[in-house]
């Protein structure tokens, strides 16, 4: 499964994501909650923004490979961080955070900074769209 990227020229060179992925296959249409860095125990354990990325991609993907998909069926990424400037000066880190879960492949995405999120502590959230392979509910 492949989506087609979809740049068009007038809007410039993205870097980082794609502006558009257009999807001309089967399957099916997943809709991934936003996720943050909260452990099982149902709180955020770590203060370090980058290791929240990681957690909370990790959960992300973790939702979309339960559902028979990979981290190229994602077509979009939303990213709430509550620190705008924590996340200019994490860039770094966070492409190799990033890098290291999805390889060269780049969604649609968005990023915005938001006052607050539900989970104490949580400083950003992501939440995704994708495509997974459709699955026949008759197989066992």
């Amino acid at each position: 499964m492949t989506f087609e990227v979809f740049n068009p020229p007038e809007l410039g060179e993205p870097r980082g994501w794609n502006n558009g992925l257009v999807w001309r296959g089967q399957g099916d249409l997943l809709f991934v909650a936003g996720q943050t860095a909260r452990a099982d125990s149902g709180v955020v354990e770590t203060g370090d923004f980058v290791d929240q990325f990681a957690i909370a991609l990790d959960r992300v993907l973790s939702v979309i490979r339960g559902a028979g998909g990979e981290a190229s069926s994602i077509g979009r990424l939303t990213i709430y961080v509550t620190d705008l400037a924590e996340y200019r000066r994490s860039l770094p880190r966070l492409g190799e955070a990033y890098r290291s879960r999805m390889g060269k492949h780049f969604p649609a995405m968005a990023l915005l900074e938001v006052g607050g999120l539900v989970d104490a502590g949580a400083q950003l959230e992501i939440e995704a769209t994708a495509i997974v392979p459709r699955v026949d509910p008759s197989d066992p």
